[in-house]
């Protein structure tokens, strides 16, 4: 044997003599490392489902090791009036098949050398809860994924269901499957995933007899996290779908939505939170006919966070004996703080109101062939001298800004009035152009003439500013007690002519 065929060989009993080592080490050590996981899996199922009436708890069912690989079973199991008169208990398993590191086959075999404590090729088992589930996936695991769990703690790997065919009486499903991939740091503390999926669609019939039928095509999702030091994630998300069609109601009316996009991202700093979501439809369409598209952006800052999630947990706990009343039919009981309770509210609330919250609606718009409406908003919060005060003053001390701009646009009111005149079953164009022009007139002298719009152009405007304790309407300045004796007036005529 030559001189380069020794180091080769000795080179390949070095990895194996490693490899066996590793396996063998991993073997020992897997069990804690599952059972570690298992329980900040339960943490997160326990923050996830607060609020709720219902519990979902993981748990190892039995692990069978071996020197090279290990055989786990895993119970994913649910209790509570959430999941349905139906199955209140619902149950899923998991096997999952465990190769040892540092060097897993299936990772030698595809290249990927980067040692790791193990692999994790994991999959859903049939049972009564999941055997319809198994039906539509032609009695394959629908279920199954692969996870890599590095010696950092680090995983990373991929979830994928797989399609599904399902039909019954009343409702069918047809789902082309999806595949999700992520990467996360140790215990969960940055999470990346990136998910598609081709198309999914539902037919269903409703209680009343109406049918009602969904499509879905194009979704992708993206998300980027980071575990906050107060236990949940901020970061950015991102959710796109292509196309969808609803069909809905005795005359089948059907909705179709084009080019959907939601971004949020979240932020937290010190004791604050901030945050923002966007929303935009490139196209929206009305029995077969084009609306034109919309947009909206909401966001906040300045957000105590210790203290919301004391409110969000009393919230929650107050709200779970509703929903549990609510799901087996019973009458609701009122909701009612003891006193330590509304103490703890009123503190909490005071101190959300001290850190000066902003909440906004930075854009909401609907865009058709001739025109633009839009409205945005951003109310800024104080804390008051106290919340005894009379209502008027209460808010006077609570809001320390206001401003509010909506802006109606005729020509597209004519467009809405057109698109309905013609759903409605008017074919003739010169009847649809006179409704239109009727309805966008209408709306304009109606808010024009009652002194809560001018027109500027062909826009029907309305401006609304309150700071240090003056309002301006339209460019009229005016008390808080004049503005809200005009507001009534003028709803009171309105009132009054209908």
């Amino acid at each position: 044997m030559n001189k380069p065929a020794v180091v080769f060989l000795g080179f390949v009993v070095a990895i194996g003599a490693v490899s066996a080592g590793g396996a063998w080490y991993t073997g020992k050590q897997l069990e804690p490392v599952l059972q570690t996981a298992i329980q900040n899996a339960n943490k997160e199922l326990q923050t996830s489902m607060a609020g709720v009436d219902g519990t979902v708890a993981l748990e190892l069912v039995s692990l069978d090791r071996g020197v090279f690989s290990s055989t786990a079973h895993y119970r994913l199991k649910g209790q509570g009036s959430v999941f349905g008169e139906d199955n209140p208990n619902p149950e899923l398993l998991f096997v999952d098949h465990i190769e040892h590191g540092p060097l897993p086959f299936s990772r030698l075999v595809t290249l990927k050398w980067l040692p790791v404590m193990a692999t994790s090729h994991y999959e859903l088992e049939k049972n009564p809860t999941t055997e319809k589930w198994f039906a539509a996936s032609k009695d394959v695991s629908p279920l199954k994924g692969v996870a890599n769990i590095g010696y950092s703690r680090s995983v990373s790997g991929n979830i994928e269901l797989l399609p599904l065919e399902f039909k019954d009486d009343t409702s069918s499903v047809s789902f082309s499957g999806a595949n999700l991939e992520f990467d996360s740091s140790a215990e969960g503390q940055k999470v990346k995933a990136d998910g598609f999926m081709n198309s999914l669609k539902v037919a269903a019939i409703d209680a009343n007899g109406a049918p009602f039928e969904a499509e879905l095509a194009g979704l992708t999702v993206a998300s980027n996290l980071e575990k906050s030091t107060f236990g949940f994630y901020t970061g950015q998300n991102t959710v796109e779908l292509t196309d969808t069609k609803v069909t809905f109601g005795p005359q089948k009316a059907v909705l179709t939505l084009k080019g959907f996009e939601q971004k949020d991202s979240t932020q937290a700093k010190d004791n604050n939170l901030a945050g923002r979501v966007d929303y935009k439809i490139d196209e929206i369409g009305y029995q077969g006919k084009a609306v034109g598209s919309a947009a909206m952006a909401v966001s906040m800052k300045n957000v105590d966070i210790p203290a919301m999630l004391v409110l969000t947990k009393l919230y929650q706990d107050k709200m779970q004996p509703v929903q549990a009343a609510a799901a087996a039919g019973q009458p609701v009981p009122e909701l009612q703080l003891t006193e330590a309770e509304q103490a703890l509210a009123e503190a909490n609330v005071n101190q959300v109101l001290a850190a000066k919250p902003q909440l906004a609606v930075e854009n909401l718009s609907l865009k058709t062939t001739h025109g633009e409406s839009k409205f945005n908003l951003v109310v800024d919060l104080a804390k008051p001298t106290s919340m005894e005060l009379p209502p008027v003053e209460l808010g006077k001390q609570m809001i320390a800004l206001l401003d509010a701009n909506l802006t109606l646009s005729k020509p597209m009111i004519s467009d809405v009035a057109a698109l309905q005149a013609q759903v409605g079953g008017v074919t003739d164009p010169k009847a649809i152009e006179q409704q239109s022009q009727m309805a966008a007139e209408m709306v304009s002298g109606m808010a024009v003439g009652t002194q809560m719009a001018t027109l500027v152009g062909t826009d029907v405007v309305s401006k609304l500013h309150y700071a240090n304790n003056e309002v301006t309407f339209n460019g009229q300045k005016m008390t808080v007690e004049q503005f809200l004796s005009f507001v009534m007036s003028k709803a009171g005529a309105v009132s009054g002519a209908q």
